[in-house]
């Protein structure tokens, strides 16, 4: 038994088990324009995994046969280079799902990604912008000089076309992340600091703030030599909160990776770690088996039970 299952039996948790799975988090790729200093997949313009035209077709066989899963969470990479993206969405949108896509916000400036705030408003997609600073040195540390420039034009071009902006419907939602292994700091009162320097310095509305902390695997994982990585995670159990268990996201989400497996989360792909299921790929998805499995877990899980938690969803208000 790892050190986290110990810790959800002492909170009569143990073991984790799934929910009914109302989200279906799908990547498209590990394809970015970006190369980020935190990336647990650790996308860059040189990856070459995007997700088929198949195993999209499949994902939306899947979802038409399940009505329930109400929610698709694209994410990449950037998923925008996938170059079915644009079909994908539209298809989940035609058949009445809420759509969530992740973004870094910079791609806009990519050739041939212009018209996608466009598009993304004409779907009533929520966007999730990746936004790890409102300051200039801040984004650029971690992403690469000239992000944050690009970043800020994103951001105005969505809130001309109305996201942000109340009676319109468009949400769109920005996250942080620290710069290195740390946990994020307060959600409310981050998001604040957000909204009063984004709004003075740039004329930029949002609806909500993620406060994302940072998963110690992929680009980050390799720049921590093995005492520091201890540390992070000594850090994160001693701010394990047993509040945070219902509402992890792997409990009532799947995650398929670019080429069809299945896994509890987008993290998880990285730990080439599938679900515990007879149903490990998109093609034989069950959804009632998936809704009572056994989630894998490990030390790493204490990052989205840390203080008021740090999943993709956000913190515990």
């Amino acid at each position: 038994m790892n050190a986290f299952d110990r810790k959800l039996r002492e909170h009569d948790c143990f073991p984790l088990i799934a929910q009914e799975i109302t989200t279906l988090q799908v990547n498209l790729g590990y394809k970015c324009n970006l190369s980020c200093t935190h990336c647990h997949v650790e996308a860059s313009p040189a990856r070459e995994e995007v997700m088929s035209e198949d195993i999209m077709s499949t994902i939306l066989h899947v979802l038409k046969e399940n009505p329930d899963i109400t929610i698709v969470d694209i994410t990449g990479g950037s998923p925008e280079l996938n170059p079915h993206f644009k079909q994908f969405v539209s298809s989940c949108s035609g058949l009445g799902k809420k759509i969530i896509v992740r973004t870094n916000l910079a791609i806009y400036a990519e050739p041939g990604m212009e018209d996608i705030p466009s598009f993304l408003a004409e779907q009533n997609v929520r966007v999730v912008a990746s936004l790890p600073c409102y300051s200039e040195a801040g984004v650029d540390s971690q992403r690469g000089k000239g992000t944050f420039k690009k970043a800020i034009k994103g951001l105005k071009k969505l809130n001309s076309l109305g996201y942000g902006k109340e009676g319109t419907g468009l949400v769109i939602d920005l996250m942080f992340n620290p710069g290195s292994a740390d946990i994020a700091p307060d959600q409310k009162i981050l998001e604040q600091a957000y909204r009063e320097k984004l709004q003075e310095m740039h004329g930029i509305t949002f609806n909500s703030l993620i406060a994302l902390g940072n998963m110690p695997i992929g680009r980050l994982g390799q720049s921590l030599t093995p005492d520091n990585h201890k540390k992070y995670i000594e850090k994160l159990v001693d701010k394990f909160n047993p509040d945070t268990i219902p509402h992890v996201m792997c409990r009532s989400l799947v995650s398929v990776a670019p080429d069809g497996k299945l896994y509890d989360c987008d993290f998880w792909q990285v730990m080439n770690l599938p679900v515990k299921s007879i149903s490990s790929d998109i093609s034989a998805f069950d959804r009632t088996a998936l809704s009572s499995r056994e989630i894998i877990t490990n030390s790493l899980c204490f990052l989205c039970t840390a203080g008021a938690g740090a999943s993709c969803s956000g913190a515990l208000t």
